[in-house]
C-alpha cells in the first residue's frame, strides 16, 4: 500500500510529515519525490528540497550524501526567459523508516514557494525490524 503527501512549502521552511505510530510496526520507503515551483512560468530560480529522517536545525542549499539522515534530495532550476524547467531528484529507496520525516526547502535567496509530492511505500515490520528502524531514526545513524 502507498501513502501520498503533497503540499506547498515556503522558502527556508521545514515541514513535518507525521508517520510515527505507537508500536512502530509500520515502516515506509520513498517511492517517488517530485517538486515544482508554485509559479514555474513566471520566475527564474534555483532551489534545493530535501527529505530527512531527523529534523535538521535549519534549511540550507547543500546536499551531502554523507549525512545518514538524508533520504532524498531534489535540485530545481527554472529560467522564465528561456522556458527551461529542469532539475534532478535522487531518493534512497532502500532506506526503511518508521518515524516522522522532514522536508526542507531553500530557494537560493529568491523566496519563491514550491510544491512537493511524496509517495511512500508502506511496509509491515516485525518487532525486531521496528526496533532497529526506530533506533536508527532516533539516533540519526545508518
Amino acid at each position: 500500500m502507498n501513502k501520498t503527501f503533497s503540499g506547498l512549502i515556503a522558502d527556508d521552511e521545514i515541514e513535518t510529515i507525521r508517520l510515527s505510530t505507537n508500536k512502530g510496526l509500520i515502516g515506509y520507503r520513498i517511492k517517488k519525490f517530485e517538486c515544482i515551483f508554485q509559479n514555474p512560468a513566471g520566475l527564474t530560480a534555483e532551489a534545493i528540497m530535501k527529505v530527512y529522517t531527523v529534523k535538521p536545525d535549519a534549511t540550507d542549499g547543500i546536499i551531502s550524501f554523507n549525512d545518514p539522515t538524508l533520504i532524498g534530495a531534489a535540485f530545481l532550476e527554472n529560467n522564465s526567459s528561456s522556458s527551461y524547467f529542469g532539475g534532478k531528484t535522487i531518493v534512497f529507496e532502500n532506506v526503511t523508516f518508521n518515524q516522522d520525516i522532514y522536508i526542507t526547502y531553500e530557494d537560493n535567496g529568491a523566496g519563491h514557494a514550491c510544491n512537493y509530492y511524496l509517495e511512500l511505500e508502506q511496509i509491515n515490520l516485525h518487532l525486531n525490524e521496528a526496533t532497529v528502524a526506530t533506533l536508527k531514526d532516533m539516533r540519526g545513524t545508518e
